[in-house]
């Protein structure tokens, strides 16, 4: 996974409180990937004014059939990670997935698949043509400070927990939802979780009161917070809920995440999160120069066959405040 936007957007994020209860929506937007097929994904995190959802820090839906240009996953060759996880859940298709830890695997339908960047990682994603095409999410979760140094790993898993009640099923991605806990190694308290309800459903889930929550339809049509929703916008709902009512007349399939806010001060530029302007210079810097004691090389790609990095903005990043209660529509 990766953000390969010619000229990325910097995202400087402030430690928040949580906001209390709220019911907004923030619109997705159909972003460039590159590659020479010129893919489309839609993006609904970050946000102008919602960088983060506890520590989740971005959210694209590729293959969405909402988008209006091509939106398979593009073949990415390799380049570096820092500070963050990636989250690759697919729904169709399937992708090769190499990375610098060793790692040479295929991400299929109904397996999680997690790489955890740490203090550097390099990793490259090629869609098999023999496949259906691709269709899935793809996320990141902000490491925090005491994980950001770690050792890089990557992770895959086939079975995880599944809550089940009349009218819904949830697959618990990562972290803990109505009791039950993900094997995938967390280092926030988060909540992702996979969610299908059924035509006709009127239920309620359970929510930890601490945490902020995000929803997003991938399909199908719902109403939450009193809020009607089809695929397209993230719907924030802050903090202080215990449970939430769905209602849905058709059905839907949705995603679920959320954790405690994010206590700590983020910036992000390209495919990179840190806590400074020169942490991102020295990240860009390391991968440039070729530094292979922080981004080995992959197996199977020629020392040549990488992607550049983006020139760097011509300032000094600065924090940007995070606005919550704007009524966003």
């Amino acid at each position: 996974m990766s953000d390969l936007e010619a000229d990325p957007a910097v995202a400087v994020c402030e430690p928040t409180a949580g906001p209390g209860p709220v019911a907004e929506l923030y619109p997705a937007r159909e972003v460039p990937l590159g590659g020479v097929r010129g893919v489309f994904v839609e993006r609904v995190l970050p946000q102008r004014d919602l960088p983060t959802v506890g520590a989740w820090c971005f959210l694209d839906h590729f293959g969405s059939p909402t988008v209006t240009k091509t939106g398979a996953p593009p073949d990415i060759d390799p380049h570096p990670h820092i500070g963050l996880q990636t989250v690759t859940w697919p729904f169709e298709g399937r992708i090769r997935h190499r990375d610098s830890v060793g790692s040479d695997v295929h991400i299929e339908p109904g397996q999680l698949n997690l790489m955890t960047s740490g203090r550097g990682i390099a990793h490259s994603e090629y869609a098999d043509a023999n496949a259906p095409a691709g269709h899935g999410l793809q996320l990141w979760i902000a490491l925090p400070g005491s994980a950001t140094r770690i050792e890089p790993h990557f992770e895959q898993h086939r079975e995880l927990p599944v809550y089940t009640a009349p009218g819904i099923r949830a697959i618990v991605l990562i972290g803990t939802f109505a009791g039950l806990t993900s094997p995938a190694i967390a280092y926030t308290p988060i909540v992702g979780t996979d969610v299908r309800l059924e035509p006709g459903a009127d239920v309620r889930i359970p929510l930890e009161i601490g945490y902020e929550h995000a929803l997003f339809v991938i399909d199908g049509q719902l109403e939450a917070a009193g809020t009607e929703l089809t695929s397209g916008p993230l719907l924030y709902l802050g903090t202080g809920r215990d449970e939430l009512r769905l209602t849905s007349g058709a059905g839907a399939h949705f995603a679920l995440i959320g954790g405690e806010p994010f206590g700590e001060e983020l910036v992000m530029w390209w495919n990179f999160v840190g806590r400074s302007h020169e942490e991102i210079v020295e990240a860009r810097n390391d991968w440039e120069n070729r530094d292979i004691a922080r981004f080995a090389d992959i197996a199977g790609h020629p020392p040549d066959q990488r992607i550049p990095a983006p020139p760097l903005p011509g300032l000094h990043l600065k924090p940007r405040k995070r606005r919550i209660g704007s009524n966003h529509d």
